[in-house]
């Protein structure tokens, strides 16, 4: 893990004083100190339908059509069997990998309260004592993220051109209008993100709501043209189908886990709405809609295989598809919200851990420290999603692109339960074997099976994952070159302390604060600033930020402050990695003494980074770092220092 200037990275299973905890900040406000306020009873499982299953709960659109064409057309229809066999699939998909593998054992995995690939990483590299395996579990983790990643860029573009796609059912001419219509909904969707999701996100959950209800009611309608659907609920029809087609099956499956895209939403929401509302929801109300809907897709295409153009649209009738039309916008536009705010949340966190740079974070509500704006990251993902929809064409295409996504996430999820429910539950090791050995064997046939399709867009995800872990692995073997070079010039506090006792450096009225990394060796900042102004504050605070492998710390653990001498004190802040830190409101709750954050001066050092005569990182990979130094914000706004109390001083450095 890499440092910046002022925040270091502590493993918290290292520190006997910070054990696993259970509480959240309660006597700091959530709005300085990065706490989030969850939603409870039935309005938690509202907000947790709108947010948390926008993207699985929209895959009727897509998902069955998808499947039912690697064995069929309209003009050569699949026989009955085999849409009921592949009908059996989706269904038994959603029954092992969404509701037996994440609601019934991995949202058990929470990390104090918080979900997520990262919370799992977290989790797994706590209870693991090996170095060279915590560094393994981390790059699994980082690899998951990365593939979410590539997930948040699909997700936008292939929800909102099936959506818009929908038009053709009920005006054919409007054909050529899809995909300009799909890109300015997409750029209206990237845009309103800088006012927040707070005002729309009331409104999720009862369009959603109607959603559901409207999708399993078209799905129960349809069911009547050919009850014999039925037979898919038996695990038999889908066996039988992959015994008969072979090859082919394999092929299928490839298209059959696009029904549980959004899977893992389910596990990374779980901090923001609790474990119970996701788990009530899924099966009360969304899986049986799914289940409906998924079954009258495939007896209207058995009564008349036409229908496979766009069975989803044809579910209802003629005077309802523009109403449908609009409602499935309405649908993908929240179920890309969604996937975007993971986004967000997910970039938050591996800055806080290290993996990133500091870059611009708006909090856009000062009551919800989880709705955050990052401006520079969402055109990204804006830019991405544009470029796929021009590229891809239609939503058929780009599902080709979409399962390596979901299901490299879910491999790297796998792997850590493992480890998870074998150090943390103590479960015994052939129980850990026959379970997950079970999900990892599933999850490895469909991402072989999404394999086959990386020349027609599989490579997109695997693309942008590499990219991502490529930016990740540099900034942090930079940041590790000049934490090595400047430790070696680094004057240790204790040695300091007492010759400062002995000289007869001038201390002028006022506070300063010195932002970093090590608390055991002099900053950068107050070395320059005795250099060149000769004078030492009367007040000095040496201050340093510890992220801890846990998303949230307790109040009572967030700060610790030592005297080193009169007038100089040590304080040493913790944040979890779900926590934005927010260094004046955090320091004006000192007991030692009266800080007054209006009058405090904030001292930090900037890296000059140049080669050495011997350089440690290739031509190619120093560009990249620069570019990420250079570019990464600056260490005030980061810990919303106001910039004009900010002194910096560049530091030349040879790596």
């Amino acid at each position: 893990m890499s440092e910046q200037d002022g925040i270091s990275l502590k493993d918290s299973s290292a520190d006997a004083r910070y054990p696993d905890s259970t509480g959240q900040p309660t006597s700091i406000p959530p709005q300085a100190e990065g706490g989030h306020v969850r939603p409870k009873g039935l309005g938690a499982m509202l907000a947790a339908l709108g947010v948390v299953y926008g993207d699985i709960g929209t895959s009727p659109l897509y998902a069955l059509q998808s499947s039912i064409r690697t064995v069929g057309t309209e003009t050569h229809p699949a026989q009955t069997w085999e849409v009921i066999g592949l009908t059996s699939l989706t269904f038994w998909a959603l029954m092992l990998i969404v509701t037996i593998k994440y609601v019934m054992l991995v949202m058990r995995a929470d990390h104090n309260k918080e979900g997520g690939i990262i919370a799992l990483m977290a989790l797994a590299q706590r209870v693991c004592k090996s170095t060279y395996f915590r560094w393994v579990f981390g790059l699994i983790g980082i690899a998951g993220a990365c593939l979410f990643f590539g997930d948040g860029i699909i997700t936008p573009a292939i929800s909102v051109l099936s959506a818009v796609e929908g038009v053709e059912v009920s005006v054919p001419d409007a054909s050529p209008f899809i995909i300009p219509a799909a890109i300015m909904v997409l750029l209206g969707l990237f845009a309103a993100q800088a006012l927040g999701t707070g005002k729309i996100g009331r409104a999720f959950g009862p369009i959603m709501l109607v959603w559901f209800v409207t999708i399993a009611l078209l799905g129960a309608r349809a069911i009547t043209l050919h009850p014999g659907i039925m037979l898919a609920l038996s695990p038999l029809e889908a066996i039988r189908f992959i015994v008969t087609h072979g090859k082919l099956s394999f092929v299928a499956l490839g298209s059959v886990v696009l029904s549980v895209t959004g899977a893992e939403a389910l596990y990374a929401d779980m901090g923001h709405f609790g474990r119970s509302p996701i788990r009530y929801v899924w099966i009360f109300l969304v899986l049986p809609a799914l289940t409906l809907n998924y079954f009258g897709q495939a007896a209207m295409i058995i009564h008349n295989p036409t229908t496979l153009a766009n069975p989803f649209y044809y579910l209802a009738p003629h005077w309802m598809q523009i109403p449908m039309l609009l409602l499935a916008t309405c649908a993908t536009i929240i179920a890309s919200q969604a996937g975007i705010s993971g986004s967000f949340s997910l970039c938050r966190q591996l800055i806080q851990l290290g993996y990133l740079p500091r870059t611009r974070i708006i909090h856009t509500n000062p009551h919800e420290e989880a709705q955050i704006y990052l401006p520079s990251f969402n055109w990204m993902l804006a830019f991405g999603s544009v470029v796929l929809v021009l590229a891809f064409r239609s939503s058929a295409a780009l599902a080709s692109a979409y399962g390596i996504a979901v299901t490299g996430t879910f491999l790297c999820t796998c792997v850590l339960s493992m480890v998870v429910f074998h150090r943390v539950f103590q479960w015994k090791s052939y129980a850990v074997g026959v379970v997950f050995g079970f999900f990892f064997l599933l999850d490895g046939v469909f991402f072989s099976a999404n394999v086959m399709k990386i020349p027609e867009g599989g490579w997109v995800p695997l693309s942008i994952a590499a990219g991502s872990t490529l930016i990740m692995t540099t900034w942090q073997r930079g940041r590790q070159l000049i934490r090595n070079t400047k430790k070696r010039d680094a004057v240790p506090m204790g040695s300091f302390i007492t010759r400062l006792t002995q000289s007869r450096t001038i201390r002028v009225p006022g506070l300063a604060v010195f932002l970093t990394s090590d608390p055991e060796m002099v900053p950068d900042a107050l070395l320059y600033n005795l250099r060149h102004n000769k004078v030492l504050h009367q007040t000095v605070l040496f201050v340093t930020v510890q992220t801890l492998d846990q998303p949230e710390v307790e109040a009572a653990e967030r700060m610790t402050v030592k005297e080193l001498s009169p007038g100089i004190r040590r304080v040493i802040l913790r944040y979890g990695f779900m926590e934005m830190p927010n260094l004046p409101v955090t320091l004006a709750q000192m007991t030692e003494m009266d800080f007054d954050p209006i009058q405090a001066s904030y001292f930090t050092s900037h890296d000059l980074v140049f080669r050495s005569k011997v350089p440690k990182m290739s031509l190619w990979r120093m560009w990249i770092f620069l570019y990420l130094l250079n570019n990464a914000t600056s260490i005030s706004e980061f810990f919303r220092i106001p910039p004009e109390r900010v002194m910096e001083f560049g530091v030349r450095v040879a790596i």
